[in-house]
């Protein structure tokens, strides 16, 4: 505790006389946080001419210049698009017929029906060969309510029809057509809109004004979601015996369990595998059919490896209906046709042009320069280029506040930064040789220098949209010439001054050097402050004690001679 003894109050002079010996420390922070800032600025300047290098990389190569357009008559006959060096010119596409799809159609009747005999006391509703399930619930005849329960049989849901109406309507099954009959000698009335079983549309009874109504079509269907070997096949299934079963639609191997599978898990199977088509169980005409993914006139083959999935669903001896290729003319030539209606350059002869067919008609496809996105790329090169001229003036030019005090720039004594922005109007501005054409400056698609920096700007659009639409040639050529195009000279620029060699990274590299150097002389300049403060503290706890011992002293003389 310090002063305990000589009452000084030493510790802040040590504290004051060690803060004195940093001053030098002090200056070589203040050194290094310059550095450091100088370091943070060229990286900021090595940012925005990378920006800058990608806008000219896309002038240099040329590719640009060859991108294209297609603008279409009639855009509800087609769509059209066009790749780079798609051939300039005007196709007039007739199209007298779309690409359709083929399916193979099973035969109808791939399931059983509800019964074998006319009689249904034995045919339960809940497990019934419906393909939809009945639901429990009230329905209405000719005004009465009749309440079934999927523990019903069939038979029982009749006599509940004949029990509600007092007789009046009655109902039957013939198993040869596989249907229900409502008969009645006046006209017979169905549904409510409080009904809440959906027997009626189960059995497919719906109204016809008259006493007799009878299911619009067989009531016998495929349960997708109940398992292969219970789902009401006409023809038992079988995979094998083993659970293994499997069947190939155009070489793609499906398998299949009789037990494990439901109907629902093998068309899902088929529909996500690589067979190229999509299965589906048509209910209205009890069949199964598969449908090509792709458009064109082509076959769909199917075969059992083992067990009878493809016999059972009858699609086995299904029919193929056709598909159907694209037909069409170009410019009023001979008639082509593509499987598919995206008409490329396979079918059409045309690289590079893509038609979308919608539709049968006429439709004029005019190829031409993509100028917008050309002139776009023009564009972000001078936006760019201003941006990097700009940060570069910020950082070198010297400025002037209310109070008439001056402030320098970060590169302000920075000659090679200064002479980066010369050079960068030089190689955008200047006049490109060894050309055949017309254009060889900037100024003469409307651009001009700015009188107060080295900024670019657009002056005259008219003077650069002409140029693009009529001189498009000499306009990739001044930009792109292998020797001396704007976009080549300034991109070598740019790589030589932000490489691992150029002028960025070597400034970089020598103010990093300076910061480590600055570290270790600060560092050993801090241990020779610690060494000194070290050092009161000892010499000030040496008076400290000194001053205690004699305070000890003449308190003991005080007392005996006083």
């Amino acid at each position: 505790m310090t002063g305990l003894a000589s009452g000084v109050d030493w510790s802040t002079v040590v504290d004051e006389l060690t803060q004195l010996q940093r001053a030098s420390e002090t200056r070589m922070q203040t050194e290094e946080t310059t550095l450091q800032t100088r370091s943070t600025a060229f990286t900021s300047l090595k940012t925005q001419l990378t920006a800058l290098s990608t806008a000219v990389n896309a002038l240099k190569d040329g590719s640009i210049f060859n991108s294209r357009t297609a603008n279409v008559s009639d855009s509800t006959v087609s769509s059209a698009t066009a790749a780079a060096n798609a051939p300039l010119g005007t196709y007039v596409f007739n199209i007298t017929q779309r690409a359709t799809t083929a399916a193979l159609k099973g035969k109808t009747g791939a399931s059983a029906g509800l019964s074998t005999a006319d009689d249904v006391s034995g045919v339960v509703l809940g497990s019934a060969g419906f393909s939809t399930a009945v639901t429990a619930g009230t329905f209405t005849v000719n005004g009465k309510s009749v309440t079934i329960a999927t523990t019903d049989t069939l038979q029982q849901a009749f006599d509940k029809i004949s029990t509600a109406t007092n007789g009046a309507v009655t109902a039957a099954y013939s198993s040869a057509t596989d249907k229900i009959s409502l008969s009645s000698a006046g006209t017979v009335v169905l549904g409510s809109a409080t009904d809440t079983s959906n027997f009626l549309q189960v059995a497919k009874l719906t109204n016809n004004g008259t006493g007799a109504v009878t299911s619009t079509s067989s009531l016998g269907g495929i349960k997708l979601s109940a398992t292969l070997g219970t789902a009401n096949f006409g023809t038992a299934i079988s995979d094998g015996g083993s659970g293994a079963g499997e069947f190939k639609i155009n070489g793609v191997a499906i398998a299949f369990s009789t037990t494990a599978d439901s109907v629902q898990n093998v068309i899902d199977r088929i529909n996500n595998s690589s067979a190229g088509v999509t299965a589906n169980y048509d209910t209205i005409n009890n069949r199964f059919v598969l449908t090509n993914k792709t458009t064109g006139d082509m076959g769909i083959a199917i075969e059992d490896v083992t067990g009878n999935f493809a016999v059972a669903a009858k699609l086995d001896s299904g029919t193929l209906s056709r598909g159907q290729n694209a037909l069409y003319t170009i410019n009023n030539g001979g008639q082509l046709s593509s499987q598919s209606n995206t008409i490329g350059a396979s079918s059409s002869g045309i690289t590079g042009l893509t038609v979308n067919v919608l539709k049968e008609g006429a439709a004029t496809v005019q190829v031409g320069s993509d100028t917008g996105t050309i002139k776009t790329a023009i564009t972000n090169l001078i936006t760019q280029y201003n941006s990097a001229q700009n940060l570069i003036s910020t950082q070198t030019a010297y400025t002037t506040d209310s109070q008439g005090k001056v402030t320098a720039g970060i590169f302000s004594d920075e000659g090679e930064v200064s002479n980066l922005a010369s050079q960068l109007r030089g190689e955008l501005y200047s006049s490109v040789s060894g050309l055949s054409g017309t254009i060889t400056r900037l100024d003469q698609l409307g651009y001009a220098t700015n009188s107060k920096d080295d900024t670019v700007t657009l002056g005259d659009s008219t003077q650069l949209d002409n140029a693009l639409a009529n001189n498009l040639g000499n306009v990739k050529a001044m930009f792109s010439d292998a020797t001396n195009g704007i976009a080549t000279k300034l991109a070598a620029y740019l790589t030589a001054t932000t490489g691992d060699k150029g002028m960025i990274a070597t400034q970089q590299t020598t103010i990093s050097t300076q910061i480590a150097d600055l570290n270790t002389q600060i560092a050993a300049q801090e241990r020779l402050v610690q060494s000194y403060h070290d050092q009161l503290i000892s010499e000030f706890t040496a008076m400290e004690t000194a001053e205690a011992n004699t305070n000890s002293q003449l308190t003991y003389l005080t007392k005996n001679f006083a």
